[in-house]
């Protein structure tokens, strides 16, 4: 059976929670108070700085690095200020907080130098969003920088996520930073072939295509007497956007215009010379 002194003992216990409860309705509407305030005034924020810094015509790259960046910091001070508003204290948390600060930052430092790498590429814009680059084996165009990461697109509509540490510290190919676009294309004609007329026929390629720009000047050079064949090396420019149909049509025209003129393009070919056995 359950004594008086038990059941007492149970009320008292049920009174002191009931009373600590209703001292802690306070703290947890205030910190609740806190906190919607507090992330109303984050996206008020945003929406002041992204209007200012487009007033300014301010890279819109930089723009989103920044306005990240200040997000996660007063989410943080907003954190702290809630979990005050708890009754936490703040001063114990704040110093066991930087005591693991310190244990994660040693643990993510691929993150802190991917952080590093990315205020980088902001600073001094190797590439910005929009242009197609090429880099650690990958080529796309840039769908976003952000903190840890650039995001691109591949051509075959791929995502992939280029870590900035190593992408700042590495060789990038940007193919939009110059309005136009080189290409080098090599060409094998027989050794039976006029070489000078064989030049005349690309020129009359190269003429007919208003892709091809004309200045800077088209060149036509002899690369190689190989083996089997004259090697041609042959330079056309285009604008940037016209650079990937300038080599296609450029291939399409000169294997049309090489038939057209009994330019054989050689295959490569070896001579097998068969001998008898005679029989002592």
């Amino acid at each position: 059976m359950i004594s008086l002194f038990s059941i007492n003992k149970l009320d008292k216990f049920i009174d002191t929670l009931i009373d600590s409860l209703i001292n802690y309705i306070p703290n947890v509407i205030g910190a609740a108070i806190t906190l919607i305030i507090g992330i109303v005034i984050i996206k008020v924020f945003r929406k002041i700085i992204t209007g200012l810094m487009a007033k300014r015509n301010m890279d819109p790259t930089f723009l989103k690095f920044v306005l990240d960046v200040c997000t996660w910091i007063f989410r943080a001070i907003l954190f702290i200020t809630v979990i005050g508003q708890l009754g936490v204290q703040t001063t114990s948390f704040m110093a066991a907080l930087g005591a693991a600060g310190i244990a994660i930052g040693l643990s993510l430092q691929g993150s802190l130098s991917n952080f590093a790498g990315g205020l980088l590429i902001i600073l001094f814009k190797p590439f910005r969003v929009g242009d197609t680059i090429e880099a650690q084996g990958q080529s796309g165009t840039v769908n976003s920088i952000q903190i840890f990461s650039t995001r691109i697109i591949t051509s075959n509509n791929q995502v992939v996520y280029l870590p900035n540490g190593t992408l700042s510290n590495n060789t990038i190919k940007n193919y939009s930073q110059e309005p136009l676009r080189r290409a080098e294309i090599i060409l094998s004609v027989a050794y039976t072939c006029n070489l000078k007329h064989v030049k005349e026929v690309l020129h009359d390629v190269i003429e007919s295509d208003p892709k091809i720009l004309k200045t800077p000047v088209p060149g036509i050079e002899v690369k190689n007497l190989a083996e089997n064949a004259v090697t041609l090396a042959i330079q056309i420019w285009a604008e940037r956007g016209n650079h990937g149909a300038m080599v296609s049509d450029f291939y399409e025209n000169t294997k049309i215009a090489f038939e057209k003129a009994a330019i054989e393009i050689p295959f490569p070919q070896r001579d097998v010379h068969l001998k008898t056995l005679q029989k002592v």
